[in-house]
């Protein structure tokens, strides 16, 4: 692909939450016109698609030159490579199968590609974003290790992830993306991950802790004031709720990078509460193993980065390089010999990341026509 910072084609985009639509376009990589947002209608499926089809209108008729594509993030179960959307819990409109991208393709006469939100903010991250930048400062601090793979992690409501390998997309063939929110629970044998590592699962904690109803009245930001005691309420119990959230976290990041060697970014609001639930992530990431014989093991066959920590950055961007001779000749071999990856947050943030990864998908999917 051309450097995408200057491609002239323009694609509209949609950040499409379970409230509201967010509509935009992009050119070089660049949003080149103010967003617009408008109520998903996510209970009616002719108001949403009405909505969905109102909001690229208005931002098209703003631009000055007709746009390639549409490409966007809208949720699973979906056979995203047709563009039909199966039964959405979160949007109670999609129930039966509907070709979205087919009725799009007919009413603006140009290709849809969607794809699911994890995926893409996976893809925004490691060609726009994340990935790049981590690379520069290591050169810039005198590294010679560089990543070519990342994980990206989206926290909020649910639990998301994609994978991106060497500046490829990995798209399974059911559409789907790692579906991390379906590994292990922890605490539980009979959840999966999401209910522990979303916002119902700060909400159930923190009620469980205190002896109160559940309620979803206290958002992960309500919590986080709490535990930092900025707010009233059960301070042990806020602390608690994240600390648990923490290590479920690290047990699930712990299980795909066993199978995906790379960088992890994690975006979407509750990472404003690192300071709380990571030091419980990381402890988990670390952690050993132990054999029948009680002989402990690493985890994990790489040390674990917080890239948050300034204080360890040049560790991780030096490691620990050796310069080998090669018998029988002049031959100089640089070797680092600390095996690593790092985890840290969103620059860009999950809705830019995500838009930035449809841009970019939509660009690459066009290239290949």
């Amino acid at each position: 692909m051309n450097n995408i910072d200057n491609d002239k084609r323009i694609i509209l985009t949609l950040d499409a939450g379970g409230t509201n639509f967010v509509f935009s376009a992009i050119q070089g990589n660049e949003e080149i016109v103010n967003s617009i947002r408008r109520p998903s209608n996510a209970h009616n499926l002719g108001k949403c698609i009405d909505t969905i089809i109102e909001g690229f209108d208005y931002v098209n008729n703003k631009l000055l030159n007709k746009a390639c594509a549409i490409s966007f993030a809208f949720p699973g179960p979906a056979d995203y490579n047709k563009g039909v959307i199966g039964d959405l819990p979160n949007f109670k409109a999609f129930n039966g199968n509907v070709p979205l991208g087919p009725i799009l393709e007919e009413k603006f006469n140009c290709p849809v590609f969607i794809n699911n939100d994890g995926n893409l903010f996976a893809y925004g991250e490691a060609l726009s974003g994340y990935l790049p930048e981590l690379n520069n400062k290591i050169i810039n601090a005198g590294g010679i290790k560089q990543f070519s793979n990342l994980i990206g992690i989206t926290l909020g409501t649910g639990f998301g992830c994609g994978v991106v390998l060497n500046n490829i997309l990995l798209k399974g063939d059911n559409s789907c993306d790692t579906g991390i929110h379906n590994t292990l629970n922890k605490y539980n044998l009979n959840w999966n991950a999401e209910e522990s590592v979303s916002t119902r699962a700060l909400q159930r904690v923190y009620a469980e802790e205190s002896g109160l109803a559940f309620t979803q009245n206290l958002m992960p930001k309500d919590i986080y004031y709490i535990a930092k005691g900025l707010r009233d309420g059960n301070q042990k119990a806020a602390i608690e709720s994240f600390n648990q959230f923490g290590e479920a976290l690290g047990s699930s990041l712990a299980n795909i990078l066993t199978l995906i060697d790379g960088i992890v970014v994690i975006g979407g609001g509750i990472t404003s509460a690192w300071d709380i639930f990571s030091p419980a992530m990381f402890n988990e990431l670390n952690r050993s193993y132990e054999n029948f014989e009680a002989v402990k093991s690493h985890r994990l066959s790489v040390k674990v980065y917080n890239l948050e920590d300034k204080t360890c950055f040049n560790e991780f961007a030096l490691g620990s390089v050796k310069n080998l001779s090669v018998s029988g000749s002049k031959r100089i071999v640089s070797y680092d010999e600390i095996p690593r990856i790092g985890i840290g947050i969103s620059d860009l943030g999950a809705s830019k990341a995500i838009a930035l990864g449809a841009y970019t998908y939509a660009l690459q999917q066009l290239d290949r026509v």
